[in-house]
């Protein structure tokens, strides 16, 4: 929701690009963490689903970079954001090498 609300001041010329990319992006981390647990019976799609999750994340972090190059947010904003985002990806990294914490069976 950071992302959404901060990108709702990206120019406007940024609609259908930055400004939707970074969305989709960022959104789709959850979506895919949430149809990875809803998979968990079967843990090569778990794996997957999370593998996606952090993929869509590096994504948002690549998208983060430039917002901040083209200096839509202050390098303290984009500082938070991509710390975030690194913890983010070490979370869905140790779910994928633990999915028997989260409900998967061998």
């Amino acid at each position: 929701m950071e992302i959404f609300i901060l990108s709702k001041s990206f120019p406007i010329e940024e609609k259908y690009s930055l400004t939707d990319q970074i969305r989709r992006s960022s959104r789709s981390v959850c979506a895919n963490i949430a149809e990875s647990y809803r998979k968990r019976k079967y843990v090569a799609h778990f794996i997957s689903k999370l593998t996606d999750s952090d993929g869509e994340n590096s994504e948002t972090n690549v998208w983060l970079e430039f917002a901040y190059q083209c200096k839509y947010i202050t390098s303290d904003v984009y500082i938070d954001l991509s710390n975030q985002t690194l913890e983010i990806g070490k979370l869905i990294n140790y779910m994928i090498a633990n999915p028997e914490k989260f409900g998967c069976k061998p």
